[in-house]
């Protein structure tokens, strides 16, 4: 199966947050993604709105012309401008307000976490649902009780490693999550930490069918441009892929 670059334009508003002025815009990021060949356009709308705003969504949505995928939290107030606003794709993700950047997975099994309404929502709107877990058989398994058409790994684990045999059991770990998730029916998915330093083993792990990558993409877009930062993330899944 053919691999899917999702591509989040975050830190591109968190450029243009810092001065609070209107530039760079996370919306021509997007087009400039696409352009690179970008099969997705993923933003996460905090709650303390450091990056994305609502604006960006409402523009997005008019302008995107792949697939746009709204990471979330799973709140009542998230779902109901999901449904406003009909993003291909809703991506249920964790959320500290003090915390850099996500933090692991939702913890759909040892929690009391129930987003099967929210899910059930979505699905009758025709949004599909993605939920961000951490790769642990017990997290696949509930993530498929709620009737998610999708998850979404959390490899910065995998990527914060450094030994050698850490990383490849942390590899091995995500394989076997994957697996079982993909002979459940699920679209497996897998971000965080992602870069063209780490990413090719993943993208050689044929259950997984599609990356979603911003920090990496934008920092080195600083310094080739985005669409060339895109086509060699692409490049690098693509060559990573096992030949039939």
């Amino acid at each position: 199966m053919t691999v899917r670059l999702g591509v989040n334009v975050d830190h591109v508003a968190t450029l243009r947050q810092a001065r609070r002025i209107a530039y760079p815009d996370p919306v021509l990021a997007a087009l400039l993604a696409e352009q690179g060949g970008a099969d997705g356009i993923t933003v996460h709308l905090r709650g303390d709105r450091r990056h994305i705003q609502e604006r960006d969504l409402h523009v997005l949505r008019a302008t995107v012309q792949t697939q746009l995928n709204f990471e979330l939290a799973p709140t009542t107030e998230n779902v109901e401008l999901a449904l406003t606003i009909k993003p291909e794709q809703v991506t249920f993700v964790p959320e500290r307000p003090d915390e850099l950047t996500t933090e692991g997975g939702l913890d759909l099994a040892g929690s009391r976490i129930d987003l099967r309404r929210s899910v059930d929502t979505l699905h009758e709107a025709g949004i599909a649902v993605a939920i961000f877990i951490d790769p642990q058989a017990e997290q696949v398994k509930a993530a498929h009780r709620l009737g998610a058409g999708a998850i979404e790994f959390n490899t910065g684990t995998y990527c914060d490693l450094i030994s050698l045999r850490e990383r490849n059991d942390e590899l091995d770990r995500i394989h076997a999550a994957a697996k079982l998730a993909s002979k459940l029916g699920l679209h497996v998915a897998a971000g965080h930490g992602l870069s063209l330093q780490n990413v090719e083993a993943l993208a050689a792990l044929p259950e997984i069918v599609e990356f979603n990558i911003g920090h990496s993409i934008v920092a080195r877009a600083i310094l080739c441009g985005l669409e060339q930062a895109v086509r060699e993330m692409k490049d690098a899944l693509i060559r990573a892929r096992p030949k039939r």
